[in-house]
């Protein structure tokens, strides 16, 4: 799988692991940090080994020279077996190095137009936190995090109660806080009338999982000060997840505004190997700071509160 952590060419390699990366924005992300740097390695996370591997063998057609660089490691975001079996894996593959890691972006994601909460929150939401609690340790001082949030969150926090809003920008909040959310939402009974019941607004699955995971990002980022962890939405980009908004309307991606999957990955390769970008921050796609309560454009101003 992935090599011991060594030198090439005189650079320490940055060993980089993206999840959801055989099809859409995760793939962009393999191919764009493949073209960056030389000292760059990836693990092509997948949740179907195959799939990773006809992903690498596509992206290997377009430049063999990255066979060494690229590697697939099965994982399921949802399942705590695939996770641990994961940095199993790698731990093994670099037994020399107590850190192998540079960069992790928990990219895998699902559901933006369903129904189904529990589904959304187990990738969306309690992925990442499983993903975050097996990796992070894996990282060097100075590593990188990005998570794939969306700006579905911003949206969402907006139509939510002042209380709410709070809640959801609360640089102090603790991942219990995020728990007892999902507890009190996954109990018995029409979820859409919890929501309400809340202060969350209509009911929104993916807007809610993403808000989540914006928020945890901050508590991520409390945690791990030696880290660089960050969030971001990639932008509206044409994926199996938006793609089915288009055929439900009969028009084209392009017509919805829909841009292609490597120009999702500009917030995200900015986070991850640009200059120090801070930590406990969201990011817009254009890669400039926005606010976790409420939607900034593309080309306007950044944010600069707290």
């Amino acid at each position: 799988m992935a090599r011991p952590h060594a030198t090439r060419r005189g650079d320490i390699i940055r060993r980089i692991l993206i999840t959801g990366a055989n099809k859409g924005i995760g793939l962009a992300c393999v191919r764009a940090a493949l073209q960056q740097a030389g000292d760059i390695d990836v693990l092509l996370g997948s949740r179907d080994s195959e799939r990773g591997a006809a992903a690498r063998q596509a992206l290997l057609e377009e430049n063999p020279a990255w066979a060494s660089r690229l590697q697939v490691l099965p994982i399921d975001v949802t399942s705590a077996d695939s996770v641990d079996a994961a940095r199993t894996a790698l731990l093994a593959a670099c037994a020399d190095d107590p850190a192998p890691l540079y960069g992790l972006v928990n990219n895998a994601g699902v559901g933006l137009a369903s129904d189904d909460l529990a589904a959304v929150l187990a990738v969306n939401t309690l992925g990442v936190k499983r993903v975050c609690d097996a990796f992070l340790p894996l990282l060097r001082d100075g590593g990188r995090v990005v998570n794939v949030s969306s700006a579905s969150g911003p949206k969402f926090v907006s139509q939510c109660s002042a209380a709410r809003q709070a809640f959801f920008t609360d640089g102090n909040a603790r991942w219990t806080d995020i728990e007892e959310l999902i507890a009190q939402l996954s109990a018995p009974g029409d979820a859409a009338q919890a929501c309400a019941r809340l202060g969350l607004g209509e009911f929104n699955p993916y807007g809610l999982s993403k808000a989540c995971v914006s928020l945890y990002t901050l508590i991520l980022a409390r945690q791990h000060p030696r880290l660089r962890i960050n969030a971001c939405t990639p932008g509206y980009i044409e994926t199996d997840l938006t793609r089915p908004q288009a055929l439900r309307r009969g028009v084209s991606p392009q017509e919805m505004g829909m841009q292609p999957p490597q120009r999702g990955t500009v917030s995200i390769l900015h986070l991850l190997l640009g200059d120090d970008p801070g930590s406990g921050y969201y990011f817009g796609s254009d890669a400039l700071r926005s606010p976790l309560d409420r939607y900034r454009a593309p080309g306007s101003p950044a944010y600069t509160g707290p």
